[in-house]
């Protein structure tokens, strides 16, 4: 779906910038690069540093930054949606409809983001974006600490170690989707979409897994 929106707003100064958080590494993350076969920028963050600047907490999210630098929508869903969370995950289906209002949704930000481009529209005001930028609290900026401390010892031979930095890092920071998916990736393949991950899922209760974005 990026593609065909970059294909269809490159001319007016559009560029998509996407980032793979992936602390394994350019080759962990070139399958999906070279599937998505893009001609806008595919960029690797092996540090999360994104994810430290922005207070990213899930895949995907998206930023929209203007022609002049500025932030004019702070982090949120692009364009997924929790309908996932009401699959059969015998068969990993959904149904019809579920599919559909998950296409749908997909479809109207996409609109939303061509509606910006083409002009202005839901783009925030200065104030109101600054006000909706995610707060990072001391406990957030001590989760991140702990996660990076995890990935370097885990990179120099010390798993246990790093996998007892990465479950402190969760437990300060427990609404970052993405550090622990990334965490559990580097314990175990699948085991980011196994049962871990789905007990979690169900914990959230009513929560949102894909906050919806205010448009």
């Amino acid at each position: 779906m990026w593609q065909q929106l970059y294909s269809d707003l490159k001319d007016k100064g559009f560029m998509v910038v996407a980032v793979a958080e992936e602390s394994r590494g350019a080759e962990h993350a070139r399958p999906w690069i070279e599937q998505a076969k893009s001609d806008y920028w595919q960029l690797i963050d092996a540090d999360h540093q994104l994810e430290d600047l922005y207070n990213l907490v899930n895949v995907p999210q998206a930023i929209w930054i203007d022609e002049q630098g500025k932030i004019v929508r702070p982090p949120e869903t692009a364009g997924s949606t929790d309908h996932f969370r009401g699959m059969d995950l015998k068969t990993r289906t959904m149904s019809p409809q579920a599919q559909e209002e998950r296409l749908a949704a997909r479809v109207a930000y996409m609109d939303a983001v061509r509606a910006w481009v083409t002009a202005g529209k839901h783009a925030l005001p200065e104030n109101a974006a600054r006000a909706n930028l995610p707060k990072v609290t001391p406990e957030i900026a001590a989760a991140r600490a702990h996660f990076r401390l995890g990935v370097w010892l885990r990179a120099h031979g010390r798993a246990a170690e790093g996998d007892l930095q990465m479950a402190e890092a969760s437990r300060l920071h427990p609404d970052s989707w993405s550090l622990w998916r990334q965490a559990a990736d580097l314990d175990e393949v699948g085991k980011a979409s196994g049962p871990e991950f789905w007990k979690r899922v169900h914990a959230l209760g009513e929560r949102p897994y894909y906050p919806p974005p205010k448009l």
